[in-house]
């Protein structure tokens, strides 16, 4: 039996209790599975963080072009951003999550991120909770506001435009988003959260209150109505295992002779960057240029080749530039207790693959 008949085998009895599951995994460039089970094969699911891998595959893609520089002052194409001690804060410090502009506003809700100016405002204007490029701590939300006004503002386009162009000659355009298009809300599929779950989100919230407002926390109820994913939130994603592993794969190696960056790029971006604790949760942390290091399930000491993002509620995306694997789960359950298919379904295709 081989990979493909395997992976459709084990989503199929996983469906039972996870309703809906895509699993694409690529070697070498090479399409090995694309199995679904229980959605449809262009489904689009929100994957919270997930997206985040495609927000700074953009940051990646655009300094390997020449337009970014990781090592430059940010103030230079954004001079209000040097503000109270951020005049040397730079792309590397934002990509490794140590730019210490981890929080939101704190009356900002989902419809507020649409401001762009306000939020760039904001930020430019923040003091950073330490010197850049000193600490780390995850930037659930911010991450993706920041890239995204970097980008905005060396390019002139919004991050949603930019990410397009790139994925395009993937073909693969209309299968990761930063903001759901209308005409594309009818592949929306429903998030279901399961039962047993309100202490955990409870829980959740409080560890994330300092950074991420109320109105902002992720809940099914709310990010299942399309006019709500139609803000551009480039922390986040609305995708498919397809679309996001295709991206993975196109970045590590060509796919269908197509590669985003330089093959000399590649250990520069998905290499350590960082290694530090992370000051608001706690754990250690290994930060490449966007991505944290190791495989889902294995720290970076077990697998140093590969890097990637999970996302809150079960969905993961990640690759190995040793063996080019890439890989990608999304799921109908957005459960925060735990992502078992992932961490299953990724260590049976890493097992056969790399």
């Amino acid at each position: 039996m081989d990979l493909q008949d395997v992976v459709q085998r084990r989503i199929d009895e996983l469906a039972e209790t996870e309703l809906g599951l895509q699993v694409t995994a690529y070697k070498d460039g090479e399409l090995v599975v694309d199995a679904v089970a229980g959605v449809p094969r262009d489904g689009l699911y929100f994957a919270a963080s997930t997206g985040k891998g495609a927000s700074a595959t953009v940051a990646n893609v655009l300094v390997d072009r020449g337009v970014l520089d990781y090592d430059a002052p940010i103030a230079e194409i954004w001079p209000e951003f040097g503000a109270r001690g951020k005049d040397h804060a730079t792309l590397r410090h934002v990509l490794t999550h140590s730019v210490g502009l981890p929080a939101l506003p704190p009356d900002a809700t989902r419809a507020s991120l649409a401001d762009k100016n306000a939020l760039a405002a904001y930020f430019a204007d923040a003091e950073p909770w330490w010197e850049p490029g000193t600490k780390l701590t995850y930037h659930a939300e911010t991450f993706g506001v920041l890239v995204g006004e970097i980008v905005r503002r060396a390019t002139g386009r919004t991050i949603s435009a930019v990410l397009k162009e790139i994925l395009t000659p993937l073909g693969i355009e209309n299968d990761v988003y930063f903001a759901l298009p209308p005409d594309q809300a009818h592949r929306l599929v429903p998030l279901v959260e399961p039962e047993g779950t309100e202490e955990t989100f409870a829980m959740l919230a409080e560890m994330f209150s300092r950074t991420i407002p109320a109105a902002v926390q992720p809940r099914a109820a709310v990010l299942n109505r399309p006019e709500v994913l139609a803000v551009e939130d480039p922390s986040c994603g609305i995708l498919n295992a397809y679309g996001i592993a295709t991206l993975y794969a196109g970045l590590i190696g060509p796919v269908n002779g197509v590669q985003l960056v330089r093959p000399e790029s590649v250990p520069v971006i998905t290499g350590p960057a960082l290694v530090a604790p992370d000051e608001l949760l706690g754990n250690p942390a290994t930060m490449a240029l966007g991505y944290p290091v190791g495989r889902f399930g294995s720290s970076a000491e077990e697998s140093p080749a590969s890097f990637g993002m999970p996302g809150m509620g079960g969905s993961v995306a990640w690759a190995d530039t040793r063996s080019g694997v890439a890989f990608a789960l999304t799921r109908t359950l957005f459960d925060p207790t735990g992502s078992g298919s992932a961490l299953e379904i990724g260590n049976l295709v890493a097992k056969a693959l790399c």
